[in-house]
């Protein structure tokens, strides 16, 4: 049936688990974000202050990114997600001391920031490691990356509602309190999770050999290394479209933080749109295209919503936006996860990690100061016109990437 298409990995009673706790934690996550972000905000004032709390905290992901890989694939990876989600909750706590005490200061918000960030480095990779160990191999990968996505992006369009709602009514402190509580979920999630690690047989860890080989076998390998590379492109300037809105949004209709939050809400929604349709596919059949085609959509949708002087109109395009983004690092997941080889899943998922998420501080940066020069409608139909340039040359290099990965899936039984 449909249902069972679309939530097949949930079959599993291991990623059930870790489905269920997982939505509770991201809740509380995004709980935090709001709170952190208000906080800071009404401590200074500062869009700086701002910028500079988003930028300690993502930054680790890209300096950390290929360590953590190597980590995640030397450990048991339920044990290290623990010690991570541990370690994140009494983050949160720390957070919720610092502010009950009524003499928090900014340093210690951004500190801790950037501790939660060296946190994520090492949990991010794992977790995407760890999803091909939950449904028992990789034939309801797919689902399982689709399902994993839906999560994302659900939260991320429930949490900041809430987290709002919460700021107002019982304070930043006690958001900070939920968020730390709300690790109970996964964490009992994982405790439950029963799975039979199988040991590699592992030569002596060297960590500067390893690092370079799992380096060599990224983008050593074409299709990983093209697959990276778009990726890379697409994130780094498409992202950073988040944190360039508020300024479009007043500037262009001369709106308010509302008008803001209905532009990020639109892209959300759009995310979910992509995710549910993920959920039904079951191999990576003509994900290559998809790629290629929400490449082209996010960078078609950017480059009409920087001319776009319509408020209908925009966030409408915003919709096709978090579609277009969504649906191309989902996509490219999904074959990553099932072309790699097992013994070097966490060090291929910690590239994909810097590639998504680490490249976005770096893209604030260059173009923070490019909309600084040449205004943001210029500046977001510059990064349009550079995804759907992405999408059009990954489009013309497809067949040979074809060629080279489809006798993987043959080999490994995605594809009968």
């Amino acid at each position: 049936t449909t249902l069972q298409l679309r939530f097949g990995a949930l079959r599993h009673r291991n990623y059930r688990l870790y489905f269920v706790g997982q939505i509770c934690s991201m809740v509380g996550t995004w709980i935090q974000f709001v709170a952190m972000s208000w906080l800071v905000y009404r401590l200074t004032g500062s869009a700086l202050m701002l910028g500079l709390l988003g930028f300690v905290n993502q930054i680790p992901i890209l300096l950390l990114g290929p360590f953590a890989g190597l980590v995640s694939d030397r450990v048991n990876r339920r044990k290290l997600l623990m010690l991570t989600q541990s370690l994140a909750s009494l983050q949160a706590l720390a957070l919720a001391i610092f502010t009950f005490s009524g003499n928090v200061q900014v340093w210690q918000v951004i500190a801790l920031a950037g501790v939660l960030g060296v946190i994520n480095a090492f949990d991010v990779p794992t977790r995407q490691s760890f999803i091909v160990q939950m449904v028992g191999g990789r034939g309801d990968l797919p689902n399982a990356i689709a399902l994993n996505s839906l999560t994302m992006n659900s939260t991320r369009l429930i949490g900041p509602a809430i987290g709002g709602i919460l700021v107002v009514a019982v304070g930043e402190a006690m958001c900070f309190m939920i968020n730390s509580v709300s690790y109970a979920a996964i964490l009992i999630a994982l405790s439950r999770i029963e799975i039979v690690d199988t040991p590699m047989v592992r030569k002596a860890f060297n960590a500067a050999t390893e690092l370079r080989e799992g380096f060599h076998y990224a983008f050593g390998f074409m299709p990983i290394r093209v697959l990276l590379l778009e990726l890379c492109v697409i994130s780094f300037m498409a992202m950073p479209y988040t944190t360039l809105m508020p300024a479009f949004a007043a500037e262009r209709f001369a709106g308010t933080a509302q008008t803001f939050g209905i532009f990020i809400g639109c892209a959300g929604f759009g995310a979910i749109i992509a995710t549910f349709y993920l959920t039904s596919r079951r191999n990576i059949k003509g994900l290559g295209n998809m790629i290629a085609a929400a490449a082209m959509i996010c960078g078609s949708a950017l480059m009409l919503f920087s001319q776009s002087h319509i408020l209908w109109l925009s966030q409408g395009l915003m919709v096709f936006i978090g579609f277009g983004i969504i649906c191309h690092a989902a996509s490219i997941n999904t074959i990553l996860q099932t072309i790699v080889d097992e013994d070097k899943r966490g060090r291929v998922m910690s590239f994909y990690t810097m590639c998504f998420v680490g490249t976005a501080p770096l893209g604030n940066l260059v173009l923070g100061q490019i909309a600084h020069r040449i205004g943001v409608p210029a500046t977001f139909l510059l990064a349009g016109s550079c995804c759907l340039l992405a999408g059009i040359i990954f489009a013309v290099r497809l067949p040979t990437l074809r060629e080279k990965i489809s006798v993987l899936p043959l080999l490994r039984g995605i594809i009968p």
